[in-house]
């Protein structure tokens, strides 16, 4: 029913694999659900489990042959990597202040590339803010204490540096 609203259909993996009855038929689940989404957000950890590497470009690729218009795979500390088309680009992560916890930060990352694309930003951008709302997640306590409003979004990536680009 999205898809024929034209709706996007955004698929995060955030694998349970204490709530399947086993691991392949987890794989097998989780890979024809991303199949119908136009974006999947995987984690290189994630990657590994369901396509067999934790290589960005092997995953991108895996779910672009299932037909996902759009892969962004989180890579942690050196921020994103996405294939999209016949094309492909890396986006460095924010450095964040003190590290608090890590729960929560694949699901700011998400949040980000999901307003950033209903608000018609340009996917690097997109991507960007992801990577950004991603690192204050990093500096608080639980799953979403850190959301920023926009305001605080705006102060983050002015006064912090997105890390140097590595060999992508």
């Amino acid at each position: 029913q999205a898809r024929k609203a034209g709706v996007p259909i955004f698929f995060d993996p955030n694998l349970r694999p204490q709530l399947w009855p086993s691991r392949e038929e987890m794989v097998s689940a989780i890979n024809r659900l991303a199949s119908m989404a136009d974006y999947v957000l995987p984690g290189e950890s994630e990657g590994e489990v369901l396509c067999g590497s934790r290589d960005p470009k092997i995953i991108g690729e895996f779910y672009r042959n299932l037909g996902v218009k759009t892969v962004i795979v989180k890579t942690g500390p050196q921020g994103a990597y996405t294939v999209q088309g016949e094309g492909a680009f890396h986006t460095p992560a924010y450095t964040p202040g003190k590290i608090v916890d890590t729960v929560g930060a694949g699901d700011g990352f998400a949040v980000g590339i999901i307003s950033g694309v209903m608000e018609n930003l340009p996917l690097p951008e997109a991507v960007r803010r992801a990577n950004a709302i991603g690192a204050i997640q990093l500096m608080h306590a639980s799953d979403n204490e850190g959301l920023p409003t926009r305001e605080e979004l705006t102060r983050f990536m002015a006064e912090h540096k997105q890390k140097e680009d590595e060999s992508w």
